[in-house]
């Protein structure tokens, strides 16, 4: 089999590329460097299965070529966090949309057996149930969320119009090793492990007894690997870990002092998956508990000895565009 992974060399996609090397594929890779990192693959360096393109999604013309012969595609390429995509819409949106319009394309015309997209659990804003079902409102809260769901929606519309074999995943708070360290404030272990590093206190957002759906990342490989191999096309599944966790204990998991920061508008106190319907349709369901995937992580905690070190006032200046668009004022 041949698999092409876009974003092959971030957090996610270098873990899919591992998996689908030790299943026997012959994978080819994707990837701009915007957010991946070649790093990332360093350890399947001189297999001869592995090929590795530096292109970008918004060229179709360039990356076309790659897509002849592949039979899975596992679409992870995209831009991530919040506040950069409030202050640079655009970027996100040409990523995240145009450039997903051009994999689906890529993909038609390369008759391949089956799409997997990385799908966001952030379209689904604040719920008004937890545990989180499918068929939830849909309600982004930034255009993160959005250019994510619009391009959800642009690969199931590909799959009802073109007769695409699709599958969406809607992805929940991804743990790992290899998360990103990049410079922009963003996800809370990369944050956090950082801190940790430098001797610096955790910056716990309000109380910390808000829950996240904490999902490690080979367990999020397995549902893609397990949702290519599947027969089922045109749907969508939630991916969680099957349980909800405070960023109070994750601290305490972490090991290291406190300090608190205010709340930001837009984040849910919660977020945690309803995964009956993956585990029914493919039964796939997580097995890496919190506590070991915290430990993997801090086994490997030297790779975030580079990322920035950020503190209560960095935060502050760097989310002031947070609070400005999306604080209760303008809602």
């Amino acid at each position: 089999m041949v698999s092409l992974v876009t974003g092959g060399c971030g957090f996610i996609g270098s873990h899919i590329v591992d998996r689908l090397l030790a299943e026997g594929h012959t994978v080819r890779v994707i990837d701009n460097f915007s957010t991946g990192r070649p790093a990332n693959l360093d350890h399947q360096k001189g297999n001869p299965n592995l090929t590795i393109y530096e292109m970008d999604i918004r060229n179709k013309e360039q990356i076309e070529p790659v897509f002849e012969g592949v039979d899975y595609i596992f679409h992870m390429a995209a831009l991530a966090d919040i506040v950069p995509s409030i202050q640079r819409p655009w970027d996100y949106f040409s990523s995240n949309v145009l450039g997903t319009y051009n994999v689906c394309e890529c993909a038609r015309a390369a008759g391949i057996r089956k799409l997997v997209y990385a799908a966001s659990s952030s379209c689904y804003g604040i719920p008004d149930e937890y545990p989180t079902k499918e068929t939830a409102e849909i309600r982004p809260q930034y255009p993160y969320a959005l250019t994510k769901r619009l391009g959800e929606e642009t690969v199931l519309h590909w799959g009802q119009c073109y007769g695409l074999p699709v599958v969406t995943l809607r992805l929940f708070n991804v743990y790992g090793t290899r998360s990103r360290t990049s410079g922009t404030y963003g996800a809370v272990f990369g944050v956090f492990l950082a801190q940790k590093l430098a001797g610096e206190p955790f910056t716990v957002v309000g109380t910390g007894e808000q829950t996240r759906d904490f999902t490690y990342v080979t367990d999020v490989a397995d549902a893609f690997y397990t949702a290519a191999m599947s027969d089922i096309v045109n749907d969508t599944f939630n991916v969680g870990s099957g349980g909800t966790y405070s960023v109070n204990r994750l601290c305490e998991l972490l090991g290291g002092e406190i300090i608190h920061i205010p709340k930001r508008p837009g984040e849910p106190d919660c977020t945690f998956a309803d995964t009956t319907k993956i585990e029914k349709a493919l039964n796939w369901h997580a097995h890496v508990t919190l506590e070991e995937g915290v430990q993997k992580i801090l086994d490997n905690i030297d790779y975030w000895r580079e990322a920035p070190v950020w503190r209560p006032d960095t935060i502050s200046e760097a989310t002031k565009d947070w609070f400005k668009y999306l604080g209760k004022e303008n809602n």
